[in-house]
């Protein structure tokens, strides 16, 4: 009796094994390939393996991308347990350039109908802060082709494909068809879709271990939401525009201290921009020149040149940021769309804004003792130290004065200055005699006592 329960309960078991169907896990990456997308990558395959699925389907369409993120990727795939097939999707896609070493570098090379693979000659050294679209010399171009051509080779040669055309997609810019490609033994298999795909796959063997993909669940891996604001952070536009944001707000700062919201995001977006800075080919002689245009607005509202820094300044703004990016480059491209814009904007921002809030700044004061300064007044009456009389802005103020002053005499006042609590006034009489007039109250040279203020 317990031997027949011991055996109904492995039927049991066998039949639900039997029943639960095998698992494949996808991820989708359609454009550039960056630090976002390694991440995504390397993710992906971490989970799948925890997961035990069959293998990890990656459904690629990219024109390229950065040179570091791409290492990074075809380590993961190099060093990964879990078979990772690399299926170029849907029909009109492409892998090209950092593409075409993600291909090859896959467990399995697979491609839809009229995709194309290739041109993976190296343009640009991702991450390079010093600007990596720059134009190198004739020995670093070689270094960098040299570089790739052994890259791809060693890659090539790892996955038992066509070395040969590896090497020339690096050196000639070579890129084929999905047809071409399986005749030339560059990828493994042709699939219409992914259903194709998984029944070309069940039964191949690949690295010792065989694949069980026919009528596999599959089970899609989605990007991490931090994943996914960097995949979008991760575009020239949005540096450009943080760099905007970082230069108005710390100039907003500094011409109105204390308001602090300015400054806070202003050097939020300047950090964030710095990051993209290090990871985006940026052109150093870009960012020197929307630099320059910077401190020539500044000059310019302090300078009686009138206009001709502003003109410069927007100048070297527009050229700095055509300069700013390789606008060769499909994938780091800075459209004139944000440029013209961008450099109207802030050529206005700091003629109407900055301009006007740094001259209010430089204005003559207009309330308090140093508004004095530098006005003419007539004496109604005789001054002397025992009193006497004049007229300021409206109004009628009693004066002394210890030297005397005759009547219709003016008194300019040239200077002033305080002794802690009462304001007093250095002036020339009519006369051009050195007087002391103090309004409003009386001085006594000794500061032993302060009589009481008198006015109007």
């Amino acid at each position: 009796m317990r031997g027949a329960l011991t055996g109904l309960a492995l039927w049991l078991v066998g039949v639900a094994a039997m029943g639960a169907a095998e698992r494949v896990s996808l991820i989708k990456i359609d454009g550039a390939i960056g630090p976002a997308t390694a991440s995504y990558i390397s993710r992906s395959i971490d989970e799948a393996r925890a997961q035990n699925t069959q293998c990890l389907i990656i459904q690629l369409n990219t024109p390229g991308g950065l040179l570091d993120s791409t290492q990074t990727i075809v380590k993961s795939f190099l060093g990964s347990t879990e078979p990772v097939v690399v299926y170029v999707a849907p029909t009109g896609s492409t892998a090209t350039s950092a593409g075409c070493f993600i291909t090859i570098a896959a467990s399995v090379a697979a491609m839809a109908p009229a995709t194309t693979i290739g041109a993976a000659h190296p343009v640009t050294i991702g991450g390079n802060p010093t600007g990596g679209e720059e134009k190198l010399d004739e020995t670093m171009k070689q270094k960098l082709e040299n570089f790739s051509v052994s890259y791809i080779e060693a890659i090539a040669a790892r996955r038992h494909r066509n070395v040969e055309w590896a090497k020339s997609a690096v050196r000639e810019s070579a890129s084929i068809s999905a047809e071409k490609a399986l005749e030339l033994k560059v990828v493994d298999l042709i699939a219409t879709d992914l259903p194709a795909l998984l029944k070309q796959l069940n039964g191949r063997v690949v690295d010792g271990r065989t694949l069980k993909t026919a009528g596999a669940e599959v089970s899609e891996i989605k990007m991490s939401p931090s994943e996914r604001v960097f995949q979008k952070l991760w575009r020239p536009e949005v540096m450009f525009i943080l760099m905007l944001i970082a230069m108005y707000g710390i100039i907003g700062e500094l011409t109105t201290p204390g308001a602090i919201l300015p400054g806070v995001v202003g050097a939020i977006a300047l950090i964030l921009a710095l990051y993209l800075a290090a990871i985006l080919p940026v052109n150093a002689t870009g960012l020197a020149l929307i630099a320059l245009a910077l401190m020539l607005f500044v000059f310019d509202i302090y300078a009686p040149t009138h206009g001709v820094l502003t003109i410069g300044g927007i100048i070297s703004f527009l050229i700095g940021s055509l300069m700013l990016f390789n606008r060769a480059d499909p994938l780091f491209r800075l459209s004139l769309g944000y440029i013209i814009p961008a450099t109207l904007i802030t050529a206005l921002f700091f003629v109407f804004v900055v301009g006007k809030g740094l001259r209010a700044q430089l204005l003559p004061v207009k309330v308090g003792a140093e508004t004095m300064v530098g006005k003419t007044v007539t004496a109604l009456t005789a001054i002397d130290s025992r009193g006497g009389r004049i007229f300021v802005e409206g109004e009628y103020w009693n004066a002394v004065s210890d030297m005397p002053i005759g009547k219709g005499n003016l008194i300019a006042f040239s200077s002033g200055y305080g002794d802690g609590a009462y304001a007093t006034y250095v002036g020339f009489d009519g006369d051009s005699e050195i007087c002391a007039v103090v309004t409003d109250f009386s001085v006594v040279p000794s500061q032993q006592q302060r009589p009481p203020a008198s006015g109007i």
